[in-house]
């Protein structure tokens, strides 16, 4: 994965370049120092892939590879039939230089009719050399034993020539290379180009392994790497440390949030065989107390998430491993449900596991089933812990999905980072940061499998292709607010982006309108509880929107920066006792304000004046439900109830209609169902009146405590825990529920109810049918729509008393 630097830039450049195919003997004129070799066997097949390559096009605009197109500018002459391995070291000033091998043949190089281009014959140390100047850069070339050599200097073409050096090490992990690859790459670890692969720097390939030989298959949207790395030497992490271990297969995937920044994972068979390795390795006698808490780990993982660090432990016996943390069990606080404990040994995990574990500190721990997870970051463990109970973790991803079929199960060492990582990660490598992203490249992998005296290396880098439907369910903010919250958090419209907007209000009253990005765009202190959902009306006819609601005193209508429109608010004496009303009968912006006290409806337009005309004074009793408009072929009705009557009004107040029988009727709301003004009786019977007044029963064998939602040709119960929609029955686990919603979008039916016992959000198609990977964490009803410009769904429910969740539904 240095090809993630330096490498990188070469392979752009030999978009531009030539090469060919096999000879072993090649690998004799490497030179002692060389820090990276480049083995191709078809130039043509290299440059056409990397010409195509997303992402190695982005580096074609940094410094560092125009300064690498420029010095490799010869390699456009060569048209080379066979094997070609470019070499690249530093000489005694710590200069760049280059060398090129080849087999000879006649075609290799044909400087007729080139333009720039100037050679000449020289004798350097009785070797007899060509000067070659193209384009203002100069190389040296000879032909030694049919082997062409081309290099940047005299000093180097002449090393390379009379190289009588031998490193088995080198020739032996040079043949295990693939001729059927794009490209092959082998990168000695003591190169100065090379900083690290990893995100913690301390872990630099040096002090890792001694040379990595990768076959590289490069593709349109993906770059693939497998091939070994090899360490002799003793001092040498990947052969002290992993020795005599059994790689295990990975977990850490399934405990990492999906918006982490990536994790590392190592893994053993037996901890004390890799303690041991440590032991040796670090030269102490000592490197741990003796808690018996790794006695049954199998793998330790390190998430990330900008510059905080968690360290998870997998444990094959959870419960010998939560006996030996006995004595770390204080709990200092729960989050949804999961107790966060102190933990007194903060040190523990570098003095363990260093130099793989470095600068990490935890004073934190929490459970999850099999996983241990310690942190100094409590908004670290939180978000793993949410995304955990949500199963909303990269191993969920279809992006780390992919990724994860190039690689093999168990691994000794895993990285695996998103795209702001391996951004990251590049520039590390480079002088001038990128200025490309990689939004795309959201799972790029590199795997280690210890064998003996050498490890297999598969890597990854692939351009995340989104389906039109990933199934998932993921949290895509949680914003908290500075107090609890009072009621379901919403979704309206704003005008400018035609997006949505949250608005929430919290215990103090405080009404905020978030960003679906989670910024809080403004807070405003309000009378008191909104009641029931929030309008959005258009005052003055001209596109922009502004919320319109009740509280128990006032009526408000606010524009999108937070600001009464006049002559708003209004004030109220006696309570308001149901959500406002917004009625647009014409649908010409010509609003009607209606507010219900107790007995009484009042009916204002956008002047805060009464509607003169409109003549309905009381009903006999406190109305129980709030006024609802319909519009029927042609006839505009006003609906409401108490709890004894239904009134069937007309706009100006009139008795549109009375029904033929009266009944006590529940609190649930009145619908228009199958062309009928629909709800319930307190007994639980569905009761409909058409318009001509008849009235229609069904027992549907609800208890008193059932709820109701309906559309105009779906009905919707719950009764205590059987919910039905249309005919479709699910028995739910007992809890305490949230009255079912039904939302209709893009001609598809969905039902959400929320239990606030368990507190799970579920959502339910029209046959009744949960939809995959739900439930998910929520506290309250929800509200659903396309809150963006994509295809995808989003909803947002309360989190913890004081937090909204906002999830996309992919």
């Amino acid at each position: 994965m240095r090809f993630l630097g330096f490498t990188l830039l070469l392979l752009v450049f030999f978009s531009c370049s030539k090469v060919e195919k096999n000879s072993l003997s090649l690998i004799d004129f490497v030179p002692k120092n060389a820090s990276i070799i480049i083995k191709t066997s078809n130039l043509e097949d290299l440059k056409s892939s990397i010409k195509n390559s997303d992402f190695l096009d982005k580096f074609s605009k940094t410094t560092a590879y125009k300064h690498l197109e420029n010095n490799l500018d010869y390699l456009k002459l060569l048209k080379p039939n066979g094997e070609l391995l470019i070499c690249f070291s530093n000489d005694e000033k710590d200069s760049l230089q280059f060398s090129i091998i080849t087999k000879y043949t006649p075609q290799l190089f044909k400087s007729d009719s080139l333009k720039n281009y100037i050679e000449e014959k020289l004798t350097y140390k009785k070797q007899t050399l060509i000067k070659s100047t193209y384009n203002n850069n100069t190389f040296y070339s000879t032909v030694t034993d049919s082997i062409f050599l081309a290099a940047s200097s005299k000093d180097l073409i002449n090393t390379v020539s009379t190289n009588s050096y031998m490193n088995e090490e080198l020739v032996k992990i040079y043949n295990s290379t693939s001729n059927d690859k794009t490209f092959s790459i082998i990168i000695n670890a003591n190169s100065p180009f090379v900083k690290s692969f990893f995100i913690e720097e301390s872990l630099n390939l040096s002090a890792f392994t001694n040379y990595v030989a990768v076959d590289v298959d490069v593709n349109q949207d993906y770059i693939y790497m497998n091939g070994i790395t090899k360490a002799t030497d003793s001092t040498k992490i990947l052969n002290s440390i992993f020795k005599n271990t059994i790689p295990q297969e990975n977990q850490t995937q399934n405990i990492t949030p999906f918006d982490s920044d990536g994790f590392m994972s190592f893994s053993f068979k037996n901890f004390k065989t890799i303690e041991g390795n440590l032991k040796t390795f670090k030269k102490k006698d000592s490197i741990t107390s003796r808690l018996s808490i790794f006695d049954n780990i199998i793998e330790v993982g390190i998430i990330y998430q900008d510059e905080s660090r968690a360290i998870v432990l997998n444990s094959i016996d959870f419960i010998d491993t939560e006996d030996a943390l006995i004595g770390e069990q204080t709990v200092t606080e729960t989050y949804r449900g999961v107790e966060i404990y102190s933990f007194s040994q903060p040190k523990l995990f570098v003095n363990t596991f260093s130099p793989l574990v470095n600068d990490i500190n935890p004073n934190r721990y929490c459970i999850l089933d099999n996983f241990f997870v310690f942190s100094s970051h409590l908004d670290l463990l939180q978000n793993i812990i949410s995304n955990y109970q949500n199963k909303t973790t990269l191993n969920e991803l279809d992006a780390f999905k992919n990724t994860k079929e190039q690689l093999s199960n168990a691994s000794s060492l895993l990285l695996v980072v998103n795209n702001k990582s391996l951004k990251s990660i590049l520039d590390k490598n480079f002088k001038d940061n990128l200025d490309d992203t990689f939004n795309n490249y959201s799972a790029s992998a590199l795997q280690f499998i210890y064998d003996s005296n050498f490890a297999h290396v598969n890597a990854i880098i692939k351009k995340s292709k989104i389906r039109a439907t990933q199934n998932s369910v993921s949290e895509e903010l949680n914003i908290k607010l500075a107090s609890n919250i009072l009621n379901k958090p919403q979704f309206v419209t704003n005008h400018l982006t035609n997006t949505k907007e949250i608005v929430v209000q919290d215990i103090k009253n405080n009404l905020y309108l978030i960003s679906n990005k989670g910024k809080i765009l403004w807070k405003k202190q309000l009378e008191g509880a909104v009641l029931g959902t929030i309008e959005q009306i258009d005052i003055f006819k001209n596109g922009r929107l502004q919320l319109a609601f009740a509280t128990p005193h006032r009526v408000y209508v606010i524009d999108r920066n937070g600001k009464d429109v006049a002559p708003f608010p209004g004030n109220f004496n006696d309570e308001i006792t149901q959500p406002l009303s917004v009625f647009d009968y014409d649908r010409n912006k010509e609003y009607r304000l209606l507010v219900t006290q107790g007995k009484n409806i009042l009916m204002y337009d956008v002047k805060a004046q009464t509607v003169n005309g409109f003549n309905f004074n009381s009903a006999k009793d406190v109305i129980i439900s709030q006024p609802k408009h319909f519009r029927l072929r042609g006839k505009d009705y006003i609906v409401f109830k108490t709890q004894n009557k239904l009134y069937i009004i007309d706009r100006v107040g009139n008795t549109r209609i009375t029904p033929k029988t009266s009944t006590n009727f529940s609190n649930q709301p009145i619908f228009l169902y199958n062309d009928a003004f629909t709800t319930t009786t307190s007994n639980g019977q569905l009761i409909s009146v058409d318009t001509q007044g008849g009235v229609a029963t069904q027992n549907l064998n609800l208890g008193e405590k059932h709820k109701l939602e309906a559309s105009s040709k779906t009905l919707v119960t719950l009764n205590e825990n059987k919910l039905t929609i249309k005919t479709n029955s699910i028995e739910l686990d007992y809890g305490t529920y949230t009255r079912p919603e039904l939302f209709y979008i893009k001609d598809k039916i969905y039902v959400a109810i929320t239990d606030l016992q368990t507190q799970k959000v579920s959502m339910y198609d029209s046959l009744g049918n949960l939809l995959p990977n739900f439930p998910v964490y929520g506290n309250s009803e929800i509200t659903l729509d396309n809150i963006d410009k994509d295809n995808s769904l989003e909803f947002v429910t309360k989190g913890d008393a004081n937090s909204i969740l906002l999830y996309r539904i992919n």
